[in-house]
């Protein structure tokens, strides 16, 4: 189609670096150095679909650089060094659009966020919406889960490493994906064998103990978000709430929302041959 396409490993994940999250190395590039975070009020959605306010705290509670400000930092810092320098593949109007999957849609939306004068587009590809944020979680059940979180970090490596196997893996697979034929050995090669990398239980735990940052209605209603968002959701996901993400077309910058009704939660990965025309279609606006 003319298009340039890169997918990026953000910091942690994949075969990119995973310093100790609390490591001084690891603070000194934390994309939250320099924001002037808290805990803001924002109208969010309920799984029924309806609206709530709450205040969203921000700032990563163990001051970890794996947040979305690192990786919204990482988005932008990889826009200017490397795609810029390539320039435009297809003649569009210069910038970058961004696609995004389940909770990689905070770090796009961020980015979009951050520099505008980047990105012209975001698509999210069944985004998550994080019911393990302060702001998600009933109060009282709040200290229950973070005994859960502390517990895993400090003790959670056995278990990590009895869960890192193929056959674990691909049995965990088929509960996202609702075509289990789909989970092939390969992919659960692509995506165990990162896993085995040293430092990658650490970067998993800690990122199962951030209960804090952005959360995706917020982004969506940012003064500073001018690029357009297209939603793009399979129906068969049992890990996002389907009036949630139908309500997200009350957002002024949400375009267009196209549901898939035999997809699970990676859409692109099931059914290319559904999501790659509607990428395509997403791209054409933005030339």
């Amino acid at each position: 189609a003319g298009y340039r396409v890169y997918s990026i490993d953000l910091l942690g994940y994949g075969y990119s670096s995973k310093p100790f999250p609390t490591s001084a190395a690891a603070r000194a590039i934390s994309g939250e150095n320099g924001r002037n975070l808290g805990s803001p009020e924002a109208v969010l959605g309920t799984a029924g679909g309806g609206q709530r306010t709450a205040p969203v705290q921000l700032e990563h509670p163990l001051g970890s650089v794996y947040n979305f400000y690192t990786w919204s930092e990482q988005l932008c810092d990889f826009v200017e060094d490397v795609v810029k320098s390539q320039g435009s593949a297809n003649g569009s109007r210069g910038g970058t659009a961004l696609v995004c999957n389940s909770i990689g849609t905070i770090s796009g939306l961020q980015a979009a966020v951050d520099r505008p004068d980047l990105f012209n587009g975001v698509l999210s590809v069944n985004p998550n919406f994080r019911e393990l944020h302060v702001a998600e979680v009933p109060g009282f059940v709040q200290p229950i889960v973070g005994a859960v979180q502390s517990a895993l970090r400090k003790y959670g490596q056995p278990l990590f490493d009895s869960l890192a196997n193929p056959g674990t893996v691909k049995q965990i697979l088929k509960e996202p994906y609702n075509d289990a034929s789909q989970v092939t050995d390969e992919l659960v090669d692509v995506l165990l064998s990162p896993l085995l990398l040293d430092g990658a239980a650490d970067v998993v735990f800690d990122t199962l103990s951030y209960s804090a940052g952005p959360l995706p209605e917020q982004l969506l209603q940012d003064d500073r978000l001018n690029a357009p968002v297209w939603v793009c959701w399979g129906e068969k996901d049992p890990w996002t709430p389907p009036k949630r993400v139908l309500a997200l077309e009350r957002f002024e910058s949400v375009k267009r929302l196209v549901t898939l009704p035999t997809a699970g939660h990676c859409p692109h990965d099931e059914e290319p041959h559904n999501v790659n025309p509607i990428l395509i279609d997403f791209l054409k606006t933005l030339s």
